[in-house]
């Protein structure tokens, strides 16, 4: 395998609580549900991680959302590409609005911050 095009998945871990929000997030997840996120960010993986819409979506910043429905529930995962060809998964949330709530933007620019500041993130193990 070419290393030089091999991204790796790794998950933001709190630099003071040590929780990992993302992990926290598929683990309350059907199996089902848990299956096709995962599924999912392997195609982001695949991808470099950029996908177009509707796999993927811009929000701020450096900030994507990977955009998993399953049935009636709308699972968004903020993520972003850091240094070294690492995607991280900050967190996800079941999104019930048609616009993304403005919280839930503001946590994941304090999670990418705290990232960025302090290299906390932990390699995605799936």
């Amino acid at each position: 395998m070419d290393n030089n095009n091999h991204y790796e998945i790794y998950c933001y871990q709190n630099s003071n609580t040590k929780e990992t929000p993302v992990i926290e997030y598929i683990e309350k997840l059907s199996f089902k549900e848990q299956v096709k996120v995962t599924k999912y960010i392997d195609y982001l993986q695949q991808n470099k991680g950029y996908l177009d819409e509707p796999y993927s979506k811009h929000i701020a910043g450096k900030i994507r959302e990977l955009r998993v429905d399953f049935s009636h529930n709308k699972h968004r995962i903020f993520y972003f590409t850091f240094i070294e060809q690492k995607i991280i998964l900050l967190y996800g949330f079941l999104k019930k609005t048609d616009k993304t709530p403005q919280k839930e933007i503001a946590r994941a620019l304090t999670y990418l911050y705290d990232c960025e500041k302090n290299k906390s993130f932990i390699k995605y193990e799936y």
